[in-house]
C-alpha cells in the first residue's frame, strides 16, 4: 500500500493549492473580499503566482489562502499540508523542532506554524455534551513542572500537590467527546459554570468525591462518586477512568514531547489535544480523515505573529 505521504499535494506547489480549494470551496472560487462567486476567473501569465484568481465585480485579486491560518505566510502550502498532517497524526503532538528537522523550515517558522495549526484545531461553538441515558466524567489535573526539577533559585517548598502549577478542568463523554478548559482555581465557583454551561441537564455526571461538585451535581440527572482518598476507583458504573486517561496522553505530550508550556497557550494545547481525541480511530476517524477535517478549521482563523508572540 502507498505511503499517504507520496499524494501530490505533498510534494506539488499547484498540486497542494488544488487540494485546499478543493475542500474550502467545493462549490467553486468565492471571493473573498466580496463574496462574489459568478464573475470570479482564474489568472494566468508567468507572472502571476499560483492559485490567483480574480473578482471582477471588486477588481480585486485573491488566492484560497486568504482569511485562513496561511495568510500572509510565505511558507510553500505543500508544506503546509505536511506539517498539517504530521500534527494531525502525531498522537502526543510533535514539536517545533521536529516540524523544522523534517519540514526543512526555521525554527521561528516551525513553532508560529505550530500556532496555526492548533488554532484551526480549536472547536468553535458547540452544543452541550451527554444527554439522556449518557455519563459525562468530570475531573481536574495540575499542569507545571515539578519543583525539585527548577533551578533552586525558583524552588517554593511550598507548592504541594496543584500548587504553582496551571489547572486544568476537562468534560469527558463516554463514547464521544473531550473538552478542555484551562481554569485559573479549582473550585465550584469556577467549575460550576462550566458544567452548566457544556453538559445537557439529563447527563449522569461522573466525579470524584470532591467538594467541588456537590452542590451542583444535584442538578443533574444522577450524580455519581467514587472516593479516590480510600482506594476507591471503580463501583459498578461509577468512574472517573475515562478522563484519567485522557489527562494521561495530555501529560504525555506536555512532558515528553514539548516539555514546557507557557500558560499564555495552553489553551490552544488543549484544543490540540481535544482535537485528536475527539477525531479519534474509536470513532472510525483515521489520521488521513483527521488531517483533512482539521483542515476544514482554516478558516477565519488567522493569527499574527504581532499578537502571539513567542515566550
Amino acid at each position: 500500500m502507498a505511503s499517504i505521504l507520496n499524494s501530490a499535494h505533498f510534494h506539488n506547489e499547484e498540486a497542494a493549492y488544488e487540494f485546499v480549494e478543493k475542500r474550502i470551496w467545493p462549490n467553486g472560487p468565492v471571493c473573498v473580499h466580496c463574496g462574489c462567486y459568478e464573475r470570479v476567473g482564474k489568472m494566468g501569465g508567468k507572472s502571476t503566482r499560483i492559485g490567483t484568481y480574480k473578482c471582477y465585480d471588486c477588481r480585486k485579486p485573491f488566492t484560497v489562502k486568504v482569511g485562513t491560518i496561511f495568510e500572509g505566510s510565505h511558507i510553500p502550502l505543500r508544506l503546509w499540508l505536511q506539517g498539517i498532517f504530521l500534527i494531525a497524526s502525531s498522537k502526543k503532538g510533535i514539536s517545533s523542532n521536529q516540524l523544522h528537522r523534517t519540514l526543512g523550515i526555521t525554527l521561528k517558522s516551525a513553532w508560529f506554524m505550530s500556532h496555526r495549526v492548533r488554532e484551526a484545531m480549536r472547536a468553535g461553538k458547540l452544543g452541550p455534551l451527554g444527554g439522556e441515558g449518557k455519563a459525562v466524567e468530570a475531573d481536574e489535573t495540575f499542569i507545571g513542572g515539578k519543583e525539585k526539577n527548577k533551578h533552586r533559585n525558583k524552588r517554593d517548598g511550598g507548592n504541594i500537590g496543584g500548587m504553582g502549577k496551571e489547572a486544568v478542568f476537562s468534560l469527558v463523554e463516554r463514547g464521544g467527546a473531550v473538552r478542555s478548559h484551562h481554569v485559573p482555581e479549582v473550585n465550584g465557583k469556577t467549575l460550576a459554570p462550566i458544567l452548566r454551561e457544556q453538559l445537557h441537564p439529563a447527563t449522569v455526571l461522573m466525579t470524584d468525591d470532591a467538594g467541588q461538585y456537590r452542590i451542583v451535581g444535584k442538578e443533574f440527572a444522577g450524580h455519581e462518586t467514587v472516593n479516590h482518598g480510600i482506594g476507591e476507583y471503580v463501583r459498578g458504573g461509577a468512574h472517573s477512568n475515562t478522563v484519567e486517561g485522557y489527562f494521561s496522553i495530555l501529560k504525555r505530550g506536555i512532558i515528553g514531547t514539548y516539555h514546557h508550556v507557557s500558560p499564555k497557550h495552553l489553551k490552544r494545547y488543549l484544543a490540540e489535544f481535544d482535537f485528536r481525541y475527539n477525531n479519534r480511530i474509536a470513532l472510525g476517524v483515521d489520521d488521513t480523515e483527521r488531517a483533512e477535517r482539521l483542515l476544514q478549521g482554516v478558516i477565519g482563523k488567522r493569527l499574527t505573529y504581532q499578537t502571539t508572540p513567542q515566550v
